[in-house]
């Protein structure tokens, strides 16, 4: 029976997954609850498969990964995340992985990707590439913005209040109220507080 390690630095959620594969008949030998630790258990135990969280304290899913990789470890890493950045997708890819899950889709996800992983084969969850096919339209978007719509975003991304973005621009804060809400119509955004600055959090890989 193949055996599994999972780590994850949420104790519910921890639990929510050793539980749910335990009652799917599968072998879980470990569980951690931060990185270094996980990673001591690849190493002493040798599963099949390691379930990590991505964001971990002391070692990150992907630097475990990544020891594994530069150790020869055979154990197939299997990364959990709440992050749909497109960076982090793809540092996982480069260091082979085989899965690749969203966090709000793990328990429907993680048995469905364990099956592939029992044939070789790699799965990456549906919800992340869906999510990367939207923001290759934001590359669309941010075509329509003018430089400085650009510059503005840029500063709002980097967290900037738009006292700060006027100031370093050397316009009048009006100024920027106009710029965001131009930004806002032509990313057709909804007009909310936060709407601008989240968009602009999630893509600033972009800029």
């Amino acid at each position: 029976m193949n055996s599994i390690v999972i780590a994850d630095d949420h104790p519910l959620l921890l639990r929510g997954l050793s539980d749910f594969l335990t009652s799917k008949g599968f072998n879980i030998i470990g569980v951690a609850e931060d990185g270094q630790s996980a990673y001591n258990l690849i190493v002493k135990l040798k599963p099949d498969i390691a379930i990590l969280d991505i964001r971990m304290p002391h070692k990150t899913g992907l630097e475990i990964a990544e020891e594994c990789q530069k150790n020869k470890l055979s154990t197939k890493i299997i990364l959990i995340t709440f992050d749909q950045e497109e960076e982090l997708y793809e540092q996982a890819r480069s260091l082979n992985v085989y899965g690749y899950i969203l966090k709000e889709l793990a328990i429907e996800e993680i048995e469905i990707c364990i099956q592939h992983i029992l044939k070789n084969e790699p799965y990456f969850s549906k919800g992340i590439e869906s999510h990367l096919k939207k923001s290759t339209s934001s590359d669309d978007a941010l075509n329509v913005l003018t430089k400085t719509e650009k510059k503005v975003i840029k500063l709002i991304a980097a967290n900037k209040t738009s006292q700060e973005i006027a100031e370093e621009l050397s316009v009048s804060i009006k100024t920027i109220h106009k710029h965001r809400s131009h930004i806002i119509a032509k990313l057709k955004l909804d007009n909310k507080p936060m709407s601008l600055s989240v968009w602009a959090n999630l893509n600033k890989h972009q800029f």
